[in-house]
């Protein structure tokens, strides 16, 4: 990967919404217990090599796909794009980039058609089509409505080691900035970036990179995401739950993380704000706020700065991890992880100290 990335003199492609990821899984049995018979997703599709889910609201295909391997990873971060013409244009953007591509015009899963994959700039696998099966969209199926429904897949969460020039890639690819983390020396730690009108399609974590932090499905309400967590402690299973329930400050979003059998890390998600309209502000955090990642102060669980999961290069090896050398955020956080100060001497406003066990 160069250094920096170049603005491509051809137009960008027209990206709609995040809309599926191809994950690899080591056990499609215990992977089809969690993401169906716990989360409730919908089962459009399976074979004995893999299963194509969606969520309650979806007409397409599929939101997620388990696919059986041997290294757990992800191998495709896939948007939809909003014509034909324009999977023409991603693939003509990223060769321009010099990004490694792959086409093909009846799709790499089921029920997607021409579709293009690239290894983008930042070492991830990203895949963008147009053309789709439809299938029957579930919204008023209150039948098989559970307590804890997934209705939507909401975003992806990326690590990267540098974020501003992820962020500039991104941007360049017609992504808007919803919220972002810095500090007062310029350090950026996190950027929250869109194509549909919520907060994010995909985010960008700093850290050790490229890898897939989580992917995360939208609920109607808080009570499904506290079904969830019910759920697994009926389970026996509470231990696979990594951190919350709680609220976010960037985003406003009620969370709950919870990890898969792999340790790929699924979030919950609801509630977060309109972002549609082209004035809309970038809200600006600073990383000492302790209310930025969970707004009632909760202290933030170290795996959730240092865990993630691997992805593919287009042969279907794990990509090589390029180290930060910025700040981490973990390592400067004052508050988020339990270990330092919120509030300089003498302030009166403030915030709480975490606790870690």
């Amino acid at each position: 990967m160069a250094n920096d990335i170049i603005t491509p003199a051809v137009p960008a492609p027209d990206i709609v919404r995040c809309a599926y990821m191809d994950l690899v899984v080591t056990d499609l049995e215990k992977s089809r217990a969690f993401y169906v018979d716990l989360l409730g997703l919908h089962v459009t599709y399976e074979d004995d090599e893999a299963i194509y889910l969606r969520s309650f609201e979806e007409f397409i295909h599929h939101n997620l796909v388990l696919r059986k391997g041997p290294v757990a990873a992800a191998a495709a971060l896939a948007y939809r794009v909003k014509s034909p013409a324009e999977v023409d244009a991603a693939e003509a953007y990223y060769k321009e980039l010099g990004c490694r591509t792959e086409r093909r015009t009846e799709g790499f899963v089921r029920g997607i058609g021409d579709s293009v994959r690239v290894e983008d700039p930042l070492g991830f696998p990203y895949e963008f089509f147009y053309e789709v099966e439809h299938v029957e969209r579930l919204t008023q199926r209150y039948d098989l409505y559970g307590a804890g429904e997934l209705v939507r897949l909401d975003h992806f969460n990326q690590v990267t080691p540098d974020v501003p020039r992820g962020r500039k890639y991104l941007e360049d690819l017609g992504f808007r900035v919803s919220e972002d983390i810095k500090d007062s020396d310029g350090v950026t730690y996190a950027a929250w970036m869109h194509r549909k009108q919520t907060v994010h399609d995909t985010a960008l974590t700093g850290g050790d990179g490229p890898r897939m932090h989580h992917i995360a499905f939208s609920t109607h309400e808080k009570h499904n995401i506290i079904q969830i967590c019910d759920k697994m402690g009926a389970l026996r299973i509470s231990d696979r739950i990594e951190r919350g329930p709680g609220r976010h400050g960037v985003s406003n979003a009620f969370y709950l993380y919870i990890l898969d059998p792999d340790g790929h890390r699924i979030e919950i998600y609801t509630q977060d704000y309109y972002t549609g309209d082209p004035d809309n502000p970038t809200i600006t955090w600073d990383v000492h706020d302790n209310q930025r990642r969970d707004w009632w102060g909760n202290a933030v669980v170290p795996s959730w700065y240092t865990e993630a999961s691997l992805v593919l290069d287009l042969d279907g090896n794990p990509q090589p991890l390029v180290i930060r050398t910025d700040s981490s955020e973990m390592a400067v956080t004052v508050g988020a992880d339990g270990f330092a100060y919120t509030r300089e001497p003498g302030e009166e406003r403030g915030f709480k100290l975490g606790t870690q066990l």
